[in-house]
């Protein structure tokens, strides 16, 4: 061997010497006695106070495979035990950043080189974390000197590749989302075939409400910035509830930290949407018990969010429904659009969209119901119209108000804009016929200006009268047309106060006290009962034709028109006080004998009618029978109980061509 060759092993052999007594000193070095060195330099790295108040161990592993040429010298594996590390000087708090009973890292010793501390392996056993962001947004867990963002790049790098938790314990503190939560969290042992590293359970404050749950995610280091998976679904399972809503759901999230895109399977259930508007910041009503379920996908790249609710189905109290929503978050205002469906809806389930709701009621929250009142007094909340706008296109199948009401085949077109509020079209199919709507409800100021036109045509009365078909009559169909405007909070309110023209024509048919007792129009029934006993009336025609100011109906024509009999209806109805005022005063086309029919009148309110008999006439009629029976011949006495008929043998043609005539109404709180 030659001197050079001798020389350059020694050179190598001294080296491998050097190395394996350093290798040895360091294994069998007390590392305790460097936990002051240790302490200082951690606190650097973190900008924070950082004690090991157990033991320190350091031990040599064999590098992870994929370490390159720096998997040719051993690792250290450094192990603290009960290690604490305070708060940054910042916060107000007085309780540690963190805790826990054994921290156990792996440190590539190659990356020292580059100012990097790079941590192969994380263990975490038994710890206890506080996580703060401030209402600025500053937050304790962003490695910095101060909760300010600076420019200048720090003088060491941290970068964590691996981490293992076992009865992690976290707090999370936003006081500007009003949240507060506590949480463990627990690697799981089996996560390569299903993808979820951790689980999780939870329970806290958001909002001012209770909320809990549970479920099970991915590697929590996919949730930093530099992760090489950052942009990699992220798997999620969850169960959560708040207060009495519930959610489940199970997918996907893209760059978590961010939150750029959701795919998830979603349910949702509870017992009022209202519940979800301080969760979303939604305008959703009270409502009855809900559930649903369906596709929930969020587009959340842009400035701009996106969220779709795709296919779902669901029920609102015994009410069914389908499609999907979008939920587009932008300025000045979010925007909803989609498009709904239902196979059964019943009305008692809209109740809060109409100002009657039970659920409130119960809650002695808002105004009850006055017993002598038949339309809903409870306000219309129009608080929420400025949380979003909308345009929603919804179609319903059935409708079911009662079973004297038949409703089929629902379209309305809702639109809120900048607190409009408009339904047009709002259209039903009811009793073989149709009937159009347009609302329009504008609630900028304190009381809502309405417009509402309605027209019906070719309602079947045989369908409307329950027992028609038992009696297999041959009756007639209805047309109407309303055009109404007014101010006022509540239905009760916009009725009391609303101006305009309404008009109504039923055709030849027939009506009896039978049908009208049947279908529950009590004062139809004892105006048919006075008037023509028990019997079935061959009907020519009814035409109405009111004028509204101010919330009082005035009669400009409302008759009557029987093969036997014209009957004329003067007076009022008030929609403010309910309070009918009507008089009924009949004639005979054909002579009768021993009639005593007489004028009558209709008084009391809407849940209480009250219908009779004027006195006088009839008492004029009796007694002038009696006079002439004493003075004349008992024959004289007929002759005032004898009807010699009207002129007018129909009355119908007239009405219906003014009935036609299109109605008309004012601006909001403005009279005719």
């Amino acid at each position: 061997m030659s001197r050079y060759a001798r020389i350059l092993l020694c050179i190598v052999l001294s080296l491998a010497l050097v190395v394996a007594v350093g290798i040895t000193a360091i294994s069998i070095f007390n590392w305790n006695w460097a936990k002051p060195w240790v302490e200082g330099q951690l606190g650097t790295l973190l900008h924070r106070e950082v004690q090991i108040e157990g033991r320190l161990e350091v031990d040599w592993k064999r590098p992870p495979k994929g370490a390159g040429w720096r998997s040719r010298i051993p690792w250290p594996e450094i192990t603290a035990n009960n290690v604490r590390v305070a708060q940054p000087d910042w916060t107000q708090s007085d309780v540690d950043m963190g805790r826990a009973q054994q921290l156990r890292l792996l440190v590539d010793p190659g990356a020292l080189f580059a100012n990097t501390v790079r941590v192969a392996r994380l263990e975490l056993k038994n710890a206890d974390l506080d996580l703060q962001r401030t209402r600025t947004g500053s937050r304790n867990w962003t490695l910095r000197e101060t909760s300010e963002t600076s420019d200048e790049p720090a003088k060491w790098q941290f970068a964590l590749q691996d981490l293992a938790m076992e009865n992690v314990k976290i707090r999370i503190r936003d006081p500007s989302l009003e949240l507060d939560i506590k949480a463990r969290i627990d690697s799981l042992a089996d996560n390569q075939s299903s993808g979820y590293a951790v689980g999780w359970q939870a329970e806290g404050q958001y909002k001012e409400g209770e909320i809990s749950g549970q479920g099970k995610a991915g590697g929590l280091l996919a949730l930093q910035e530099s992760s090489p998976a950052i942009n990699a679904p992220f798997p999620l399972e969850a169960q959560l509830k708040f207060g009495s809503t519930s959610t489940q759901f199970e997918g996907t999230i893209t760059r978590p930290a961010q939150l750029a895109a959701v795919d998830l399977q979603f349910r949702l259930g509870g017992a009022t949407m209202a519940d979800l508007n301080p969760l979303f910041g939604t305008a959703l009503p009270n409502t009855p018990p809900y559930e649903t379920e369906g596709r929930l996908v969020g587009e959340l790249a842009s400035e701009e969010d996106v969220w779709r609710y795709e296919d779902f189905t669901g029920k609102v109290g015994s009410s069914d429904i389908r499609g999907t929503v979008q939920y587009h978050i932008r300025e000045p205002r979010p925007l909803l659009t989609g498009t709904l469906e239902s196979e059964l809806l019943r009305f008692k389930d809209l109740g809060p969209l109409v100002g009657v709701d039970e659920r409130q009621e119960k809650k002695n929250t808002t105004k009850r119901q006055p017993a002598d009142k038949a339309v809903p007094v409870d306000t219309i909340d129009t608080d929420t119209w400025d949380m979003m706008d909308a345009d929603v296109h919804f179609k319903g199948k059935q409708i079911v108000r009662n079973e004297n009401l038949p409703l089929d085949n629902l379209e309305a077109k809702i639109k809120l804009q900048n607190r409009n509020l408009s339904l047009v079209p709002l259209n039903f199919g009811m009793a073989g016929g149709s009937l159009r709507t347009e609302v329009e409800l504008d609630g900028r100021n304190k009381q809502i200006k309405a417009r509402l036109k309605a027209t019906a045509r070719g309602l079947q009365l045989r369908k409307l009268l329950r027992g028609a078909e038992s009696m297999r009559a041959s009756l007639g169909t209805v047309n109407a047309d309303a055009s109404l405007s007014s101010l006022g909070n509540s239905f009760a309110e916009l009725l009391g106060k609303s101006n305009g023209e309404f008009k109504a024509v039923v055709t030849k048919g027939t009506v009896s006290h039978f049908l009208l007792e049947a279908a529950g129009l009590n004062i139809a029934d004892m105006v048919i009962v006075k008037l023509f006993g028990d019997e079935q009336i061959m009907l020519n025609c009814l035409a109405a034709d009111f004028d509204v100011k101010n919330g009082l109906m005035q009669t400009k024509a409302f008759k009557l028109d029987t093969d036997d009999a014209a009957i004329d209806i003067t007076g009022t109805i008030n929609l403010a006080s309910e309070k009918l005022d009507l008089d009924i005063d009949p004639e005979n086309k054909s002579l009768r004998i021993f009639t005593l029919r007489t004028p009558l009148y209709v008084r009391g309110t809407f849940k209480n009618p009250d219908v009779g008999v004027h006195e006088g006439p009839i008492a004029a009629r009796a007694g002038a029978a009696v006079a002439l029976g004493v003075i004349a011949t008992p024959l004289a006495a007929l002759i005032p109980l004898l009807n010699l008929g009207t002129n007018d043998t129909n009355e119908c043609a007239p009405l219906m061509k003014t009935a036609k005539e299109k109605p008309k109404a004012p601006r909001p709180g403005k009279q005719k």
